[in-house]
């Protein structure tokens, strides 16, 4: 799975969580990546975007993380 959205050093920005919250409506799962300055900001970065779509951190790789948020209707994915 390729990444979906990256995060630059533009940060979040309304048009990037405009484009997570549509991917994770098409896609439910999704992967992300984060290029910022240093660790801690990366992973206040993947933990912000993770609150704000609503999504759950699935898994992370260094500056890579993949999301999952279910649809509300007719969700494709089922968990256990």
């Amino acid at each position: 799975m390729k990444p979906v959205v990256q995060v630059g050093n533009s940060g979040l920005t309304d048009s990037l969580v405009a484009e997570l919250n549509s991917s994770l409506t098409r896609h439910e799962l999704i992967k992300i990546k984060v290029h910022v300055g240093n660790r801690d900001l990366r992973d206040k970065t993947i933990d912000e975007l993770s609150r704000i779509t609503g999504a759950e951190i699935i898994q992370r790789v260094g500056n890579t993380a993949s999301l999952f948020r279910p649809r509300m209707v007719d969700p494709g994915i089922t968990l256990p």
